[in-house]
């Protein structure tokens, strides 16, 4: 089965390395393998060394995974492994998202400072985040907050919102969930009002297409339903073009042989936002994020789009 050490690509964060150790020992118990068979290989990328800029400013969701697809590229590691809603809806040549493990809870975590839940806050409070999308929805809730940025792992975010640079931040409840850190939520957002970006809980690895080896080593730890509804949110995703410079939500859930959607897109003000659903079955799930993508596209205006570059 295994001859040689498999290397897996990460960044250095705490959750990265969470991420890459549940994918190393989901591979150790697939197949019988010894941990020492599977080398995590910790990759610095530009997204987690520029922490001075929005990543909207300096490229996007791609510097979080350029240095990580080079290595891939060229052979010096065999797979990568990435939080999905950080991927780019194109992927470089060669490279393709080959599987997606369970899904987490998609929610929004709010995390105040001095109080519990994000309507609680006084009166023009200040609200850290480094999400286009999560500070759309924020203005969107109450338009009357001063929306910082706020980049940052997880621990460095925590920080600043306890030494009171912000009154209250968000973070993705799946990520505080793996890093143990669940109870640091004091209030969990519900996905119809404050619907999560697409792909959000999810953790994709990457791989050469044509990699048979790997592709097949590595399937056994694909989630059917996380891969059907990630294939209609990244599709949706793909159709509008989404980036970083993008506030887009959507998610997909997956139940009885169909796909059900919800996706939103906002301007950055958070002063008009149009809604769509999707319903169908999942071997069109690609089909329902396209369709959706087309119908809010329409529904929206060629105004809006304008607007939002």
């Amino acid at each position: 089965m295994q001859t040689k050490t498999l290397k897996i690509g990460t960044r250095g964060s705490a959750l990265a390395l969470v991420q890459a150790r549940e994918t190393r020992e989901r591979l150790v118990k697939a197949h019988g393998l010894r941990e020492e068979d599977i080398e995590i290989v910790v990759i610095s990328t530009s997204g987690d060394r520029i922490q001075d800029r929005p990543l909207s400013e300096v490229g996007g969701k791609g510097l979080f995974t350029l240095e990580i697809e080079e290595q891939l590229s060229d052979g010096r590691i065999d797979l990568a492994v990435h939080s999905t809603k950080d991927m780019p809806t194109f992927l470089p040549e060669g490279l393709h998202l080959s599987v997606f493990l369970e899904r987490e809870d998609p929610r929004d975590a709010f995390i105040g400072r001095n109080v519990k839940t994000l309507l609680e806050l006084p009166h023009g409070a200040v609200v850290g985040s480094s999400s286009l999308r999560r500070q759309a929805l924020i203005l969107r809730a109450r338009p009357d907050f001063k929306v910082v940025n706020f980049r940052g792992n997880v621990d460095t975010r925590l920080r600043k919102l306890a030494d009171g640079e912000v009154d209250a931040t968000f973070l993705a409840y799946a990520g505080l969930r793996r890093l143990g850190l669940g109870d640091a939520a004091t209030e969990l957002m519900d996905v119809k009002t404050f619907p999560p970006a697409p792909g959000q809980g999810a953790i994709t690895l990457e791989t050469r297409i044509g990699d048979d080896r790997i592709d097949t080593l590595i399937a056994p730890l694909d989630h059917f339903e996380t891969s059907t509804a990630l294939a209609c949110e990244r599709a949706f995703l793909g159709t509008l073009d989404g980036s970083c410079r993008t506030p887009i939500s959507g998610l997909a859930t997956v139940s009885d042989g169909m796909v059900r959607f919800h996706g939103m897109i906002l301007l950055p003000d958070g002063t008009e936002a149009h809604e769509v659903t999707g319903e169908g079955p999942v071997a069109d799930a690609a089909g329902i994020g396209h369709d959706a993508a087309q119908r809010v596209r329409a529904k929206a205006g060629a105004h809006f789009f304008t607007d939002w570059l």
